[in-house]
């Protein structure tokens, strides 16, 4: 068996946007155009429901209908991550199972994220009981570590145990903890062999020069091109440039809810005031808030061809 870390993904796989009908029903079809865009953009691969993709509002059938969908739209199965995140772990078994067989690149999967205070050994035997009843070779599993959102941690010694028990099936961690120290720290414990991806962008350069290859971003529905740079020329000739309009970029949102902020930018960007929708608990940006969204963006003055 191949071990998973040997195959785990390269460049940046944006952590994609989730567009909505007026229903607040996922649209197909807007959900593919905006995959295809992202890599005809040069993007390695895409990711479906994390986070940013308010992977947790959509139901297993709802997820499953989108990725399929995805598919059959064209974007190829063996560039797309899912993220399969459930708060119980059937559901989760359920939808890695499912993109698994449709023959996606790997599996985004959270801890168990409902009870707090769980014990290492609690959150180990949730990962094992989701990949024992997997049972599939094909799967890599992603392991995504985003504690100030989920509640729960990955520890390095769940890190370690996971490693010895499924040396052939984790690939890599997402450290979206927003803390470089830990994410440095992750990637000094534990790559090579596995590797450590970052969720912040701005920590892209420290961990590229670690030797992380590549990243989940949020920023990378609108700006892949920075993004991949950061991470992939972290010294290079643009670097002190790319890293100072990330950090600028970000500032763009203050004090904004982030994912309808961040739809705001792709309403902005696709003259579509359809990107707008968020499915609840989120709010959608105020007609007052969308306006001084338009004002921070056209003072950044995103440029499409090297953003």
């Amino acid at each position: 068996m191949t071990p998973a870390h040997t195959l785990a993904f390269r460049g940046i796989w944006p952590a994609m946007l989730t567009p909505l009908t007026a229903s607040l029903d996922i649209d197909h079809d807007a959900f593919a155009r905006h995959a295809l865009a992202l890599l005809d953009a040069g993007c390695g691969g895409v990711t479906a429901f994390g986070t940013t993709g308010e992977g947790p509002s959509f139901s297993v059938a709802e997820r499953m209908a989108a990725v399929e969908a995805l598919v059959a739209r064209g974007v190829p199965a063996q560039r797309l991550m899912v993220s399969t995140s459930c708060a119980a772990v059937t559901d989760t078994v359920a939808l890695t199972k499912h993109a698994v067989g449709l023959g996606v690149h790997g599996c985004l999967v959270l801890p168990p994220f409902f009870f707090k205070g769980v014990s290492d050994q609690g959150i180990v035997d949730a990962y094992r009981w989701l990949i024992d009843r997997v049972a599939d070779p094909r799967l890599r599993l992603y392991l995504y570590h985003i504690p100030q959102v989920a509640g729960v941690g990955l520890s390095h010694g769940v890190i370690r145990s996971l490693l010895a028990q499924y040396p052939d099936t984790i690939a890599g961690i997402k450290d979206s903890g927003c803390d470089q120290v830990h994410s440095v720290g992750l990637a000094q414990a534990f790559m090579p062999p596995i590797t450590v991806y970052v969720g912040f962008e701005p920590d892209l350069p420290a961990l590229g020069r670690l030797g992380s290859t590549g990243a989940i971003s949020g920023l990378a529905n609108f700006a892949p091109r920075l993004v991949h740079r950061l991470v992939t020329q972290p010294d290079g000739p643009d670097a002190g440039r790319d890293l100072a309009r990330v950090k600028a970029l970000l500032t763009v949102f203050d004090g904004f809810s982030l994912m309808p902020a961040l739809k705001g930018v792709m309403a902005e960007r696709e003259g579509h005031a359809g990107w707008l929708r968020v499915r609840p608990p989120l709010v959608a940006l105020s007609a007052t808030e969308q306006a001084e969204l338009r004002q921070r963006l056209q003072a950044f003055g995103l440029d499409a061809s090297r953003d």
